[in-house]
C-alpha cells in the first residue's frame, strides 16, 4: 500500500487537525489515531508534526488548549477549535479546491503527454 510522503500532505496538516476538532475537543494521541483511521492508514502524522502544528495554531488563536484528568488520573492536554480556528478551516478548504485544480491540470497533462 502506498503511504502519503509527509512532504506532499504538510500545508493540510492543521485543516485535518480542525476538522477533527470541528467534533470536539480531543488530545495529540487521539487525534494521531483519527488521521491514521480516516485516512485508510494512507498517512501517519508524526508526534513532532503534530505538536509543532498545535503549538502553532494555538499560537495563532485557531485553538486551545486545556488540562483535564483522565480516568487513570493523569493530567491530560486538550485542544479545541476557536471561531477564529473555524473560519481558517474553511478558509484552508476553499485554497485546497483551487490547489487540487491546478494541481490536476498538471497531473492530467502529463499522464495525456504520456500516452502519446
Amino acid at each position: 500500500m502506498s503511504v502519503i510522503s509527509s512532504d506532499v500532505i504538510r500545508g493540510y496538516n492543521d485543516t485535518m487537525i480542525l476538522y477533527l476538532l470541528r467534533n470536539g475537543p480531543s488530545y495529540g494521541y487521539e487525534i494521531s489515531k483519527k488521521i491514521r483511521e480516516l485516512s485508510e492508514e494512507k498517512y501517519l502524522i508524526k508526534e513532532t508534526t503534530l505538536y509543532s502544528a498545535f503549538s502553532r495554531m494555538e499560537k495563532n488563536g485557531f485553538i486551545e488548549s486545556f488540562q483535564e484528568t483522565a480516568d487513570n488520573g493523569k493530567k491530560r492536554t486538550y485542544y479545541r477549535i476557536t471561531s477564529a480556528g473555524e473560519s481558517y478551516y474553511l478558509d484552508k478548504c476553499e485554497e485546497w479546491y483551487l490547489t487540487k485544480e491546478v494541481v490536476e491540470h498538471f497531473i492530467s497533462q502529463g499522464i495525456e503527454m504520456h500516452k502519446d
